[in-house]
C-alpha cells in the first residue's frame, strides 16, 4: 500500500492535507464519534478540550479493533458546535497528527445528536492488507 499527501504551508500549519491518495489496502468507514463522558464515565459536558481528546482516543480504540491506528485515517469530517473552538481543535489535532495528515473538513453546526456533545468526528481509514 502507498500513500501520497498533498500539502503546502497552510495545510502544514493547520495539520491537514488537501488530498490523500491511497493505493491498495482495506477501507474502513467510521461512524460519527462523540465523547460527552470520559473513559471512566465522568461527564465532559462543557469541556471541549476533554471531549476532543476523548474522541481521538475513541477513534484510536475503534481503529485498533479492526487492526488499524490513527495513522491509517485518510479523511475526517469534524463537526463543532461553536466555530470559536476551531483553532483550539487544530492545536489538539496536531498532537495526534504531527505529519502525514488526513484530509479534513471542519464544519460548524448548531447542535449534535447528543445535546452535551461539542464535537463529533466521522472518518475513513485505509488499512494495510
Amino acid at each position: 500500500m502507498s500513500r501520497e499527501y498533498l500539502t503546502g504551508e497552510r495545510e502544514q500549519s493547520r495539520s491537514y492535507s488537501r488530498a490523500v491518495k491511497v493505493t491498495g489496502g482495506t477501507t474502513v468507514y467510521l461512524a460519527g464519534i462523540v465523547a460527552d463522558v470520559d473513559a471512566e464515565g465522568n461527564s465532559l459536558a462543557g469541556n471541549f478540550v476533554g471531549q476532543t481528546h476523548r474522541v481521538f482516543e475513541r477513534l484510536r480504540e475503534t481503529l485498533g479493533e479492526v487492526g488499524g491506528n490513527l495513522s491509517d485515517l485518510a479523511t475526517m469530517t469534524v463537526f463543532i458546535t461553536d466555530p470559536r473552538y476551531g483553532d483550539e481543535f487544530i492545536e489538539i489535532r496536531k498532537q495526534y497528527f504531527p505529519n502525514d495528515f488526513p484530509a479534513s473538513a471542519l464544519i460548524g453546526c448548531d447542535s449534535l445528536a447528543r445535546t452535551t456533545a461539542l464535537i463529533e468526528i466521522q472518518a475513513t481509514a485505509v488499512l494495510t492488507d
